[in-house]
This record gives C-alpha cells, structure tokens and sequence, in this order.
C-alpha cells in the first residue's frame, strides 16, 4: 500500500504540488510559490495569537492568495482545514479518523512543535469565543412568522478604499420551529433605529427601568459637578429620559440593552424585518 511507503494518496494540500510522472504517483514536492506563505500561517496563529479568520482575511486581501489548481481563494473552511493538517510537519491519517497514521516521505513545511502551539491556540480561541460571542437582542426577539427565536451572525467584508474590514450583524429567524420560514434578515443597525422609533411610540411611563435610567443620569451629573467644582443642586427637570433610553441601545454595554428591552411590557416581534410589540401570532400548519 503506498501509505505505508510514505506516499500520500490524495491530491497535494495546498503547499504541495503532486508529481505527475506515472512513476511517481503519491509523490509531493513544495510548492515554491505557497509553502513559506503556509509556514506562516502557522505562525501567525501560534506566535502572534492570530485567529483562522484573520489568517483568512490576510491571504485573501493583503496576499490574494490562490490555489494552483481551480486558481480560486481559499475558503475560511479551507484556512482552519490547513491548520488542523499533521501533513505539514511530516505525518498524515489515512483514511481521516481510522486511526492509521503513516510518516509521510515529503518534505515537512513546518515542525511538530509548531503544530502543537498553533493547536493550542486555535483551542483557546474556540474556548473564547464560545464564551463571548453573545449578541444584544438575540434573547428578546421572537420571529413573528413561525414563534422560533431569533438568531444573529456576524459578517465581514473587506473596504478596499480604508483597507480595514468592517463588521456587520445581521438577525433573523432561527428557524427552529419552521426550517422553511421565510423570515428575512436585518442589520443590527436597522434594528436599533426601529426600537429608537419604537421608544418614541412608547410611554416612557410604561418603562419599568425609566427609575434606574434616571438614577445612571443623575449620577453621571453628579460625576460632571464634581469634575468642574460645581456644588449645584442636580436639576432632573430637563432630563430626556427618552433620549438616554436612546443613547443606551447605540452605546450601552449589551446587559444594559438587553435590560432596557426586557422591561418593555409587551414582546418583541420580528416580522418581514419590521419591530413592533403586541402578542405572538397563531403558528402556521
């Protein structure tokens, strides 16, 4: 069997190039254009603590790296699928999760112990991740069309003029309980100004934290005289409690959204990407 010999049964990674002499099937050799830029890949996640998605974002638009076969970008599958890879410093698994791991007679791009640093970042990556990645209004929100939660996701893209790139939110239907519900999508953005427009149809009285938001811009005040040595009584008779509740759905931390949201008496209702309260609608057959 050529895996025993060393000999890779599969087109080369990207990295490698196959052979394609008939007498030299399974061979690889490096590629001279990609395997330092896989090298580094490596090294950017195990000693600059990138994460695969900037790694993506690097080779896509700062290097527009592309593959020798297709010539097309590799995906943000591909750049974690690279990473994972025993390949690169010398062994391989054959077929992938049986178990049988051969020591490969191509060239190694990196070394083992860089494969296990960048392992243990990705890992603790991971690990953040899934205790941060958590959106404002996810919690608050139900889909008007078929009663599922709503669910958020974030993409990115790339401004060619600033050379950053941008993130955006988008929420819609998790689709839970209707995987055919046609519920659109929405940028965070659009949403916030809807419930600012919503606030301005509200009774600010019908608020139940209308009394905290009062006490946070008192003491903000307080913060104020005490900056300018100002000993004045704090007068909260030109307050615009409105305009605060405002100023905390674009600035507020996202337990402060969150909370100024729950207090709204009536549910959130996410329907044909419009907000409005009122009780959840009867569920489709």
């Amino acid at each position: 069997m050529r895996c025993e010999m060393g000999l890779w049964p599969s087109p080369a990674p990207t990295g490698y190039l196959s052979q394609n002499r008939a007498d030299r099937r399974g061979h690889v050799i490096t590629d001279p254009e990609r395997a330092h830029i896989i090298k580094q890949m490596f090294e950017k996640v195990a000693y600059e603590k990138w994460t695969g998605r900037k790694v993506y974002h690097w080779l896509r638009f700062d290097l527009n790296l592309r593959t020798p076969r297709g010539n097309k970008h590799l995906s943000l599958s591909n750049v974690h699928k690279i990473l994972g890879m025993p390949f690169y410093y010398g062994q391989f698994e054959y077929p992938a999760k049986s178990g049988n791991w051969y020591n490969g007679l191509h060239e190694p791009i990196i070394t083992r112990e860089l494969f296990d640093l960048t392992q243990a970042q990705l890992k603790r990556d991971r690990i953040v991740r899934s205790e941060t990645k958590e959106f404002a209004f996810t919690r608050l929100l139900t889909c008007g069309l078929c009663g599922s939660g709503v669910s958020a996701e974030e993409k990115f893209k790339h401004i060619k003029k600033t050379g950053l790139t941008a993130r955006y939110v988008y929420y819609g239907c998790s689709r839970s309980k209707d995987r055919d519900c046609c519920g659109g999508y929405l940028r965070e953005e659009e949403l916030i100004a809807q419930f600012e427009a919503l606030l301005d149809q509200t009774d600010i009285d019908e608020i139940r934290v209308k009394h905290k938001l009062m006490d946070e811009v008192r003491r903000f005040r307080r913060f104020q005289n005490v900056v300018s040595g100002n000993s004045d009584e704090i007068d909260t008779e030109d307050i615009d409690i409105r305009y605060y509740a405002k100023y905390v759905l674009r600035e507020g931390t996202l337990l402060e959204k969150r909370e100024l949201l729950s207090c709204l008496k009536n549910q959130l209702i996410l329907k044909e990407k419009r907000i409005f309260l009122g009780a959840l609608p009867v569920q489709r057959s």
